[in-house]
């Protein structure tokens, strides 16, 4: 029987891994031990707590006090929502009463701190019951709606992993003469890309903010700027490059391009699995045969970036970072706080009110993008190689790209010059 008056904390894990879990979960248990207050841990996400099973771990500092530079997670995750039924959601409210669970800390992206909040509703409106929770905000894709400069952790040690395969690819190709497409996570929001690609000094990167204006796009449009960087190489003496690409991309794509390229498969709803689609291949075969139809012979590999770093032991700045919200989220629950995201802002902990990251349209948590507005951004687009407006100037430097695609100078222009645009 649990004690009543005695605080009971809960660590639940949702979403995909990240580096820095662990020392989240070393932190809040240390705070929440040396306050008084018993923690378990929850394996698996919500999936065990949705089916009813209360076979949680008791964490102490002994158990947590070296977990800080471990990758991955000692409880693990999972992607179960739990606010699908009410069965499911009853199921979680009900296990975590019995165990006599108080507080909550959740550990994940949007998905896992909608469920979070929803958990403490169903229990106060359903119950009568107050469950107090904090969101600690994790994604490598770094597209919580934190304040710009503002990453989410675990997203540097992927940058910093990411930058170093990259890298590694970069002398690859020019050592052999070849290209290679680097595929990196984001599901919808391009700064891992974009982050990997600036700081590995990839030949180009393509996010989807770059074309947010644009509701649908035709696959032709990205094959034809990456051959258009192919052939602006080619014309400066150089036959090799990388170009990094945003997962998210493919879902710009129009579906009948998709079915076009032979790689689509569907869900019983009839929607398409973008998660089946191994988009770096897609991409390499188009731009292969776009290149044929120029008679230019390419040799390009392809590699998708993200499983390999999602565990990888979290780097200086995650640790710290890590323990410092982890810190901060134990604070907030033991000053009486609940229904928050906990934040770091300008060396201040800045807990953010669930209500202000909900988008009103959708109903679920704001995804921040890549503002292309931004320093960040503009000085990442100087440094690619790409066609530009000015390629298109007449002058000896538009007749090389010319030459380089074998095109007539009227040719290349009718060809290429409309991606000048994004």
């Amino acid at each position: 029987m649990s004690d009543p008056t005695r605080n009971t904390l809960a660590i639940v894990c949702g979403g995909g891994p990240a580096p820095g879990i662990n020392s989240v979960i070393s932190s809040v248990t240390i705070e929440a031990r040396n306050s008084g207050w018993d923690v378990y841990g929850v394996y698996d996400g919500f999936s065990r707590l949705g089916k009813g099973d209360k076979n949680v771990v008791p964490l102490t500092i002994d158990k947590v006090t070296r977990i800080h530079s471990d990758g991955g997670s000692i409880l693990r995750t999972s992607r179960f929502n739990p606010t699908k039924s009410d069965e499911t959601m009853k199921n979680v409210v009900d296990t975590l009463i019995g165990l006599g669970v108080t507080h909550l800390v959740t550990i994940g992206g949007d998905d896992t701190a909608y469920a979070a909040s929803r958990v403490a509703d169903y229990a106060k409106n359903n119950m009568g019951l107050t469950i107090s929770f904090v969101h600690v905000p994790k994604t490598i894709d770094n597209d919580l709606p934190l304040p710009e400069g503002t990453p989410t952790f675990g997203f540097e040690t992927a940058r910093s992993l990411g930058t170093q395969i990259v890298s590694n690819l970069m002398t690859d190709a020019k050592t052999t003469g070849r290209w290679y497409f680097v595929v990196a996570m984001g599901r919808v929001a391009g700064h891992l890309a974009l982050g990997i690609g600036k700081s590995a000094g990839a030949t180009l990167t393509l996010i989807p903010e770059e074309l947010a204006a644009e509701k649908k796009i035709r696959m032709s449009l990205l094959v034809d700027i990456i051959t258009g960087a192919i052939i602006k190489r080619l014309a400066s003496g150089r036959n090799y490059g990388v170009a990094v690409i945003a997962e998210g991309l493919i879902e710009k794509i129009k579906p009948e391009d998709l079915e076009e390229s032979d790689c689509v498969l569907y869900d019983d709803h009839g929607h398409i699995r973008y998660a089946e689609i191994n988009f770096s291949e897609v991409l390499k075969r188009e731009t292969i045969a776009s290149l044929s139809t120029l008679g230019i012979d390419m040799t390009i590999n392809h590699k998708d970036v993200g499983y390999e770093i999602r565990c990888a032991p979290p780097n200086a700045f995650d640790i710290e970072y890590t323990r410092n919200l982890g810190f901060a989220a134990m604070e907030f629950l033991r000053n009486g706080g609940t229904n928050a995201m906990i934040t770091i802002q300008n060396d201040r902990i800045v807990p953010v009110p669930f209500h202000d990251i909900i988008d009103p349209l959708t109903g679920k948590t704001r995804i921040r993008m890549v503002n292309t507005e931004s320093i960040q951004y503009r000085i990442a687009r100087e440094y690619m190689i790409r066609l530009e407006k000015q390629d298109f100037e007449p002058g000896i430097e538009f007749e090389k790209l010319a030459v380089a695609a074998k095109l007539s100078p009227d040719e290349f222009r009718r060809r290429f010059e409309y991606v000048t645009q994004y």
